[in-house]
């Protein structure tokens, strides 16, 4: 299973609306693309040099293939609706992570 992960840090003058259109748009819009199993949204707790609040969207995709669909057919589209609606009050980058393994706790 790959990773898909864009961290964003988004300005202040357009957090709270970018927060709404985030959760109940475009979150949702890349989940339908039927690419992926599931998304994690998180605020990464540093406080940043220029400002604005940091998060990060984790896609888990259900395959290789499946990323590379998403990056064929979708992410340009998507990419384009967040610059539009927020241009330079966004800054993205994007890795990719590959998961090696996980480790859960047990109670005995």
């Amino acid at each position: 299973m790959i990773i898909y992960n864009i961290t964003v840090n988004i300005d202040d003058s357009v957090h709270d609306e970018w927060l709404e259109w985030i959760k109940t748009e475009h979150i949702p819009q890349v989940l339908g693309t039927g690419k992926f199993e599931k998304a994690t949204f998180s605020q990464v707790l540093v406080e940043e040099d220029m400002g604005g609040k940091t998060y990060s969207i984790q896609f888990r995709s259900y395959s290789r293939e499946a990323l590379d669909a998403y990056y064929k057919e979708d992410a340009d589209r998507f990419s384009q609706e967040g610059l539009k609606k927020f241009a330079d009050k966004m800054l993205t980058f994007k890795t990719e992570l590959q998961i090696v393994d996980e480790y859960n706790v047990k109670f005995k």
